[in-house]
């Protein structure tokens, strides 16, 4: 069995290569059990945390299953906030093939989705991006809609305003045109993609912010109590998923439909409907658009099948 270090797993796994692989995978499907999510009690001094099981398979090709672990309290300890691993076999045999750093697959795989989404949700002209967060997922996305955009300005928020410095400086020194966002409402009413990878449970974007043409991503918020937008956003959207589990774990969607904002069936389509050419994605350039997302292990079997495959052509 093989094990994949950080270093490696992120060599193996880039953007272009990372999207369509992804793509792909929704295009053949794969078997996807719901997620066991469970609750990790904390000690007296600790806010404890959230242990997920994600597996998945393709019928006599690949298994695999990631465990996480999300605790928030650790921003205060200078950590992150979430760790995984992820184990892949051999579908046929059940043999292991390797271990996998689990943070990169999820952090690459949550923004290279995001990215394939806006690929028939954001406008094709969108050029000005606000990222919302500056964590590891955050620090992903600007290099992730580059592949599918023309993203020329790239604007960041975060609560902590030196994180937000830092991201931009990084996107700096990648060639963009990077800056901290001062006001998060003037930011959003100028954005074509406003992309959002928070732990936030309180909205922070409120629909009356988007202009028409606007695509809204929320890709950080993962149970009910996590929520990065406002009703409103849901109320004068129109609402894709990535897969039809967003309907029960989304904060965002749960608290919209709570609100009388927006209804399930008011869904116009999942990211497989997309990939598959189900669904044509945005209809004009005036439409707003919102995905939502909470993340399916048939992307991150996505990633490490594509992580492991390249490594071992390598190593040959």
């Amino acid at each position: 069995m093989q094990t994949l270090n950080q270093a490696q797993t992120l060599q193996h796994l880039p953007f272009p290569g990372l999207i369509h692989a992804i793509e792909q995978m929704f295009i053949e499907g794969c078997t996807v059990p719901l997620r066991h999510n469970h609750v990790v009690e904390g000690a007296d001094d600790a806010a404890g945390g959230i242990m997920l099981l994600m597996p998945a398979w393709q019928s006599g090709k690949r298994l695999g299953i990631k465990t996480v672990s999300i605790f928030p309290g650790n921003q205060d300890k200078g950590l992150p906030g979430l760790h995984s691993v992820f184990i892949l076999y051999d579908a046929a045999t059940g043999k292991p093939l390797a271990i996998l750093d689990g943070d990169v697959i999820t952090s690459r795989r949550t923004a290279a989705a995001s990215a394939l989404a806006a690929r028939w949700l954001s406008r094709p002209d969108a050029s000005r991006l606000l990222v919302v967060g500056a964590g590891r997922v955050a620090s992903l996305l600007a290099d992730a809609y580059r592949c599918e955009r023309p993203i020329q300005t790239v604007q960041v928020w975060d609560i902590n305003t030196d994180a937000a410095a830092r991201l931009a400086q990084q996107l700096q020194a990648s060639g963009l045109q990077a800056s901290v966002a001062p006001d998060l409402e003037q930011a959003a009413r100028q954005a074509d993609i406003i992309t959002c990878a928070t732990l936030s449970n309180a909205p922070l974007i409120h629909g009356d912010w988007l202009r028409p043409g606007t695509h809204l991503d929320l890709i950080g918020s993962f149970t009910p109590a996590m929520i990065e937008s406002d009703a409103e956003c849901f109320r004068k959207a129109t609402v894709f998923v990535d897969t039809p589990e967003a309907l029960m774990k989304a904060g965002d969607i749960l608290e919209a439909i709570k609100a009388g904002a927006f209804q399930p069936e008011q869904v116009a389509a999942t990211l497989e409907d997309l990939c598959r050419g189900q669904h044509a994605g945005r209809r004009d350039a005036e439409e707003i658009t919102v995905y939502k997302a909470v993340g399916t292990a048939l992307e991150d079997i996505a990633a490490a099948s594509l992580a492991f495959d390249s490594y071992m052509q390598a190593a040959r």
